[in-house]
């Protein structure tokens, strides 16, 4: 195995663990705030491998798009296990909004893994809005999290990331509905002008 394949791997292996430890890190958070600062930190070393590795696959020339697409799909699965296990764990947020997130997520993914296949149509983000914005948009919640842990609504006070995740699992529900409706059209005019 050459020293390029070796530094993709290890960039892969740094991607796996920092989404491991961003949860262990939220996980954490339960008994020490320093944990949302951690998981802020390893949210981004996830996001820096994750555009290192696709960047050392095209400088090197050794673009693998079958394993690629894989391995880095189930990277993510994994991934988000992690991170939502550990919110369930931490008192951040309610452990079913947390489940909620991930099925939605889980969700998700099935319909852009079907629509490559069947349309022919890679499609992680949906308005703009993919993978680093949900990235930056855990950070400023953590940051929210560190100075005001609730948010008021219709003047009740809710935890800042069960409204955040609400909203996340309707946001995610919504692509979804649309994607999955775009793709039956299209696929339906298709195969029945044949």
């Amino acid at each position: 195995m050459d020293g390029r394949r070796i530094c993709g791997n290890l960039v892969r292996r740094m991607i796996v663990a920092a989404m491991f430890l961003a949860g262990a890190s939220y996980a954490s958070s339960r008994t020490n705030r320093v944990g949302l600062l951690l998981t802020t930190f390893f949210l981004a070393l996830n996001w820096f491998g994750d555009s290192l590795d696709g960047t050392l696959a095209r400088v090197r020339n050794q673009q693998r798009p079958r394993y690629g697409f894989y391995v880095d799909h189930m990277i993510d699965t994994f991934g988000g296990l992690f991170l939502m296990g550990g919110l369930a764990i931490s008192d951040t947020v309610d452990w079913r909004i947390a489940l909620g997130m991930f099925i939605a997520f889980l969700m998700l993914s099935i319909q852009v893994y079907l629509a490559t296949y069947t349309v022919g149509n890679f499609q992680m983000s949906f308005a703009k809005f993919g993978p680093t914005e949900i990235g930056i948009l855990l950070a400023v919640g953590n940051a929210a999290l560190w100075f005001h842990p609730d948010a008021r609504v219709f003047g009740t006070a809710y935890r800042v990331f069960d409204v955040g995740g609400i909203i996340a699992i309707a946001g995610m529900g919504v692509m979804l509905i649309v994607s999955t409706i775009s793709n039956t059209v299209k696929l339906y005019g298709e195969e029945t002008q044949r």
